[in-house]
């Protein structure tokens, strides 16, 4: 683990709490793999020494604090009943690579200083608090992503361990370096009855709120997406000698494509694709190709847009294949319904938005998030956060301190408001 470059000057002090909570997020920026960047990957050296210093700060503000089988750092802060059903908040602490410093990190930072807020005035509530700090959210490591909040849903599939990063580690010897037991996973299940939702409060990623000047918004629901992993067969030869007319470049297939998933996902309303890496065989400057991988990356709110397309899709590139006589392999790697956000935390949202004196703002979310994986387990709810120029994914996100006091305030006054009685409904 090395440290990253300086940081830049922090925030004005104008908006102390917002401060501190961007303050936070520069600490744990701290902990990268890469010099002058930020990157974070699930079960590295650096994913472990940011899990311990966010329990430190669980347990300053007055939560019991452990470290599960999948590496979620859970802090619970008990209510006016010793052992009551919990509400969670939480989000995640890994990273993209070169990734910005409020992904899902700011969403835990917040979660913890609400409960440090309720600690301080002695104050407990009906139910009892838990925030998740998830580890798997990003998917960047391992072909698989949501490890930790698949585990409290109960909808792992113990096939998930046997994922293989690009250095050859399983995802289950990755569990145990870091100090896991992979067949505590099972225990991890929530039961539904002790759990009364899921709240995420994160960064848009998206320049809506941005466009309406609104410092937050209440998410409506999360889209579905599927993740698809192509490898294109050809057969390599030399650059020189090998007429055109006789090739079998797997690149100039797989470029070809790349701009057939373009196609579709333009001609389809609702629906955004994306290839975000592509690697050729065997890479020489003088030899055609004789293999090309690349993924692709679907996402729509409507699960049957979502379907049709990848159906579409696959027989695209199956044509494309044929025609330029070369061999495609197609393996779906990820594949996550939308989520609907429940009702009834929605409108509890709004009345906090309301009561702070925000128009309140309803907004779906493009991105995936640990909610689509809590789901099956619980109601879940969403609140977002204003990021400068939608802008995420990059060392170049912004968000203010102000935006970050605002949010920590709504989320205070949802806790302070939240009713356990019937919040199971859907």
């Amino acid at each position: 683990m090395r440290p990253a470059k300086a940081l830049p000057d922090l925030p004005t002090q104008a908006h102390p709490a917002g401060a501190e909570a961007l303050r936070r997020c520069a600490e744990l920026a701290r902990f990268t793999s890469h010099p002058g960047a930020l990157t974070r990957l699930y079960l590295t050296p650096e994913h472990r020494a940011a899990a311990g210093e966010v329990a430190e700060w669980m347990r300053q503000a007055g939560m019991t604090v452990a470290i599960d089988a999948a590496a979620t750092v859970v802090g619970r802060y008990e209510g006016t009943t010793p052992d009551a059903p919990a509400l969670l908040l939480g989000s995640h602490i890994d990273t993209v690579r070169d990734a910005g410093r409020y992904d899902g990190i700011l969403g835990v930072v917040l979660a913890i200083q609400a409960v440090g807020a309720l600690h301080a005035r002695g104050e407990r509530l009906p139910c009892a608090i838990e925030v998740l700090a998830f580890g798997d959210e990003e998917g960047v490591r391992f072909p698989v992503t949501l490890t930790g909040s698949r585990a409290l849903a109960g909808t792992l599939d113990p096939a998930m361990l046997e994922a293989v990063d690009d250095d050859g580690i399983t995802l289950r010897a990755a569990l145990e370096r870091f100090g896991c037991d992979p067949t505590e996973l099972p225990s991890l299940a929530r039961d539904p009855r002790r759990v009364l939702g899921y709240l995420e409060l994160h960064i848009e990623q998206g320049p809506v709120l941005e466009a309406e000047g609104l410092p937050v918004g209440i998410v409506t629901g999360i889209a579905g997406a599927s993740r698809v992993a192509a490898e294109v067969v050809g057969v390599a030869a030399h650059a020189g000698a090998m007429p055109m007319a006789a090739r079998h470049d797997a690149v100039t297939a797989m470029a070809e494509m790349v701009l057939a998933v373009e196609r579709v996902a333009l001609a389809t309303p609702g629906l955004v694709a994306t290839v975000g890496r592509v690697e050729a065989t065997p890479g020489a400057v003088n030899v055609i190709a004789s293999g090309a991988r690349f993924t692709i990356d679907l996402r729509s709110a409507d699960d049957a847009i979502r379907a049709r397309a990848l159906e579409r899709l696959r027989r695209e590139l199956a044509g494309i294949a044929t025609r330029r006589a070369v061999g495609l392999r197609l393996r779906e790697t990820y594949d996550e319904p939308a989520c609907t956000c429940a009702p009834r935390l929605v409108g509890a949202l709004t009345d906090s938005v309301t009561r702070l004196g925000q128009r309140p703002f309803l907004l779906p979310s493009g991105a995936g998030h640990d909610g689509l994986a809590m789901a099956p387990l619980c109601p879940v709810g969403m609140l977002f956060l204003r990021c400068e120029g939608g802008i995420s994914h990059s060392p170049e996100e912004r968000v203010t301190a102000a935006d970050a006091e605002a949010a920590g305030q709504v989320l205070l006054d949802f806790l302070c408001h939240f009713d356990p009685r019937g919040a199971t409904a859907r």
